[in-house]
């Protein structure tokens, strides 16, 4: 009989080459456990996913209760369902009024296809302006705004009228004009390398948005959910879009997504044509149940205003490594940068036999990632910057 590995390298399609793969059988809070039996330590949290821990106990909860009720019911947008409202009904408590009607999905990279058609559908423009570096997902419309052209060009002919501008450029913000449909930016440029927004220039896109009668569409698959020390990004800049995306985080370990914006814009969708969005799997309602519950986590347990403090914390330790050059930090999202003498490949190697999940980044080949679960403690931390100070050690011998 073939080994759970042997399968996985035989029939399992994945999106790079895997060589040595790691088996996990159990998680728990910031651990993984493999079928060896050897702990890991999750400082990247599946990717921005787990938020409030692996088997978050209110979440778990949350889960088996729907399952006693119903799992799938109809097409999305068919049935009132209780999971899918009360879970609107929360999210949009926490948003600025313009931001009022959710339409649920499967996965970040839907949501931007949604949100891309809500901004065709309200504009009647073609042209669309993403940013260099940006990563939005991997189908055909979030793959043509995708702003790193190695990535792509094997799949072209992508979405035409498309133009990308350098993040933090104020002056290129005037190649948007009132040919522009929408604009699409990650707030916080995550695969780039956790690259924060300078001081007014989310303000000066919004303002230019509406002097063009551009949607602005945010990207906030990675950011949001607590990770940025605010509930979502944009909080943090006090600007506002036209359009939310969300996934990841959301989720609390279960796939979903959302684009968001208000009741208005969104009743374009309903008529000419007639179910201008539509999904099946979207809002399923066992995914709306762990949403609303890992939500509540975020809110009832603080975990969002720890954010700040505990990805400070490790900037504090880090940075005084002679092998780090720089630390690029919102929240709890870190992007550490190393000397360019230090092999990142032996580096991320080393960091794995520490047994700690870390993540390097699509577009910068210098830095890795540490985004851990918001339910991380201080002595964890304390104890992961000792591995990851050994790990520097061996990486400059």
């Amino acid at each position: 009989m073939l080994t759970n590995r042997q399968i996985f390298q035989a029939h399992l399609a994945t999106p790079s080459v895997v060589h040595d793969p790691i088996e996990i059988v159990r998680a728990k809070g910031i651990y993984l456990y493999d079928n060896e039996g050897n702990e890991y330590i999750d400082l990247v949290s599946g990717v921005s996913v787990s938020n409030v821990g692996h088997l978050h106990p209110r979440v778990v909860e949350a889960v088996k209760n729907q399952l006693n009720d119903y799992m799938h019911l109809m097409v999305y947008g068919k049935f009132v369902q209780s999971p899918q409202v009360r879970l609107a009904e929360l999210l949009t408590k926490q948003l600025p009024e313009s931001l009022n009607s959710v339409f649920f999905v499967n996965s970040g990279s839907e949501a931007i296809e949604g949100a891309l058609k809500l901004a065709k559908r309200l504009t009647g423009r073609a042209e669309m302006i993403g940013f260099k570096n940006a990563y939005h997902g991997g189908t055909m419309g979030a793959l043509s705004m995708l702003g790193n052209e190695e990535l792509k060009n094997a799949f072209r002919p992508l979405l035409p009228a498309i133009r990308f501008l350098d993040f933090n450029n104020t002056e290129q913000l005037l190649q948007i004009t009132d040919k522009t449909a929408c604009v699409l930016i990650e707030p916080v440029q995550a695969e780039a390398g956790i690259i924060i927004p300078e001081k007014n220039y989310l303000k000066a896109l919004r303002a230019r948005c509406n002097k063009t009668g551009t949607i602005l569409i945010f990207d906030e698959i990675q950011m949001g959910f607590g990770r940025t020390g605010k509930l979502f990004a944009f909080q943090c800049f006090d600007v506002v879009p036209d359009i939310l995306c969300l996934a990841k985080a959301m989720g609390g370990g279960m796939p979903i997504g959302a684009f968001i914006s208000s009741a208005e814009k969104m009743k374009s969708l309903t008529f000419n044509p007639e179910l201008g969005h539509i999904t099946t799997f979207g809002g399923h309602p066992v995914s709306c149940a762990a949403a609303l519950a890992s939500l509540q986590v975020l809110l009832d347990e603080k975990l969002i205003e720890q954010a700040e403090t505990k990805g400070q914390r490790y900037v504090d330790e880090l940075i005084q490594h002679h092998a780090v050059e720089n630390i690029r930090r919102i929240g709890l999202m870190l992007g550490i940068q190393v000397i360019k003498s230090i092999d990142i490949n032996k580096l991320m190697k080393s960091i794995r036999k520490h047994r700690l999940i870390v993540d390097q980044f699509l577009f910068d080949n210098n830095a890795f990632r540490i985004a851990p679960p918001l339910t991380i403690t201080d002595s964890e931390i304390d104890k992961t910057i000792e591995l990851v100070y050994s790990a520097l050690d061996e990486s400059i011998q």
